[in-house]
């Protein structure tokens, strides 16, 4: 009896999320969760430090991280739920450290945490309406479709195509950093780990931390050739392992005697639902404490939201073109599958972080890691939004596995999206030359956004100018008339980027 009512249950869940007819299974997809939430843990402290300045010595630090926790589990809840996507959702790095710096006055103005929340809910708000309004009909069903899937529509093809490159090896990059293999410079910027450095390979120290990382790599490589289910969370647990004598991670994390992190989550829960500030209360700060603004700080408002939506938006967009072109889960045009879905997703979950006290709430690049196990439903993303409700409970087990340890699985994810850039028409100057600023940009300007912005700008203008002289040509019977290749979306979102780079905040 329990036999066939367990079967029953298997046979809900998969016809439910469409497991079998993606090609994937509920085991498969119960680990590629796992694997984006170990990807992807390290957010719920590193999202606390960056907004505020004292870190755990603030009394708001325990209240942001269950904030973060919060809207990790209801933005990964909509995008498996609603969205049905292996697409997993968190406070986005860069996003928190503006939110830090609004708060600690580098704008100039006094800004409150509360003011800093309300202006993340007005720019999700912003997210909403796109997500919702129609903007247009869908040229082979007829079916109206959002205005964030008509700006989709309208990007170039070739920047399109760019995206999944530059968000693997930007992935990878951000992996090299937290495993300590890629370093500052003060001459070169940046440099591979020295080795020989004093300290490296002390307990902890830098040489360490890299042979962490690159042993967990050489783990999952080894089984990814062998075609063993789970690679890249063996790997993550074997590197994890290794890390305990290396003095990478240590139990004093674990039996929660280090700053911030606590197995006392009821008092934590106090503090968060207080409404305080003075006692750690952020819940609905931008409501109780946000709605006064420093004089004359009208202006930089207006551009503070313009940027927390321009980043929000191309940031979504590049992060979910090139999951789900490395998942298959892309129609022949290249768009991904249930697009307005998972971008009402997106823009619910913004506007519901900011309620909670988080910064905005978006898609993580870390969900190729569990596109990488094979990922392919939105059971993906309900195992990693379980998980991440478990670490509100279980926070020093999960704060426990050292970035360095989870750098290996972004590192690999990175591999995997690499292979994409045989789809970039390479053997056309106008488009080679705006795909690779695309992709070169995301990884040395740290920024996907700004990779898209560069590589849409640099398509405008070459295109407006290949037109311009073809135009001559055609007037001196040298060649056909041209065609205008630059759609109207283009041109606005072209308009938009030059605003964001060029119009300071202050």
């Amino acid at each position: 009896m329990q036999s066939n009512e367990k079967k029953k249950f298997s046979e809900k869940v998969d016809s439910f999320w469409g497991i079998s007819k993606k090609g994937s299974s509920i085991k498969v997809e119960i680990f590629a969760g796992l694997a984006t939430f170990l990807a992807m843990a390290y957010i719920l402290t590193v999202n606390p430090n960056s907004i505020l300045w004292d870190g755990t010595a603030d009394v708001r630090w325990s209240s942001v991280f269950i904030a973060t926790a919060l809207g990790a589990v209801i933005g990964t809840l909509l995008m498996s739920l609603l969205a049905k996507m292996p697409l997993a959702q968190a406070s986005g790095m860069g996003l928190n450290s503006m939110v830090g710096t609004i708060v600690g006055g580098a704008y100039g103005f006094a800004f409150s945490f509360g003011n800093a929340m309300l202006l993340v809910l007005i720019s999700g708000v912003i997210f909403l309406f796109l997500s919702v309004i129609p903007g247009g009909k869908n040229k082979e069903t007829g079916k109206l479709i959002s205005l964030r899937e008509v700006i989709f529509d309208g990007m170039p093809k070739a920047v399109r195509n760019a995206i999944t490159v530059g968000i693997g090896l930007f992935i990878a990059f951000i992996g090299f950093q937290n495993a300590g293999l890629v370093q500052d410079n003060q001459y070169t910027l940046v440099q591979f780990v020295d080795f020989t450095a004093e300290g490296a390979w002390e307990l902890g120290g830098a040489g360490m931390k890299a042979i962490v990382a690159l042993f967990g790599l050489l783990v999952i490589a080894l089984l990814a050739h062998y075609k063993v289910k789970g690679a890249v969370i063996i790997g993550i647990g074997v590197a994890t392992i290794l890390a305990i004598p290396l003095g990478v991670t240590n139990f004093d994390i674990l039996l929660g005697k280090t700053d911030g992190v606590t197995w006392n989550v009821f008092a934590n829960f106090k503090s968060f639902f207080s409404m305080d500030p003075d006692k750690g209360g952020v819940f609905f700060a931008a409501f109780t404490e946000g709605t006064a603004f420093p004089e004359g700080s009208i202006m930089t408002c207006v551009m503070l939201v313009i940027t927390f939506a321009m980043i929000d938006m191309f940031d979504t967009m590049g992060t979910v073109v090139g999951c789900t072109t490395n998942a298959g889960l892309i129609d022949e045009t290249g768009k991904p599958l249930n697009y307005d879905k998972i971008m009402l997703s997106d823009s619910i979950a913004t506007c519901t972080g900011a309620m909670l006290g988080t910064s905005t709430v978006t898609t993580f690049v870390e969900s190729g890691a569990g596109v990488a196990e094979g990922g392919k439903t939105g059971l993906t993303a309900f195992v990693t939004a379980i998980l991440f409700a478990l670490s509100i409970l279980l926070l020093p087990l999960f704060a426990f596995i050292p970035s360095a340890a989870a750098a290996s699985a972004l590192i690999y994810v990175g591999v995997l999206m690499m292979s994409n850039v045989r789809n970039i028409d390479f053997d056309e100057p106008t488009n080679a030359i705006p795909a690779f600023l695309t992709i070169i940009i995301m990884i040395l300007g740290y920024s996907i956004t700004k990779g898209i912005g560069v590589g849409v700008i640099s398509f405008v203008v070459i295109a407006a100018l290949k037109y311009l002289i073809n135009l001559i040509r055609y007037a001196c019977g040298k060649c056909e008339k041209p065609k205008w290749e630059v759609s109207v979306v283009a041109l606005v979102v072209t308009a938009l980027f030059l605003v964001y780079f060029l119009v300071p905040v202050v």
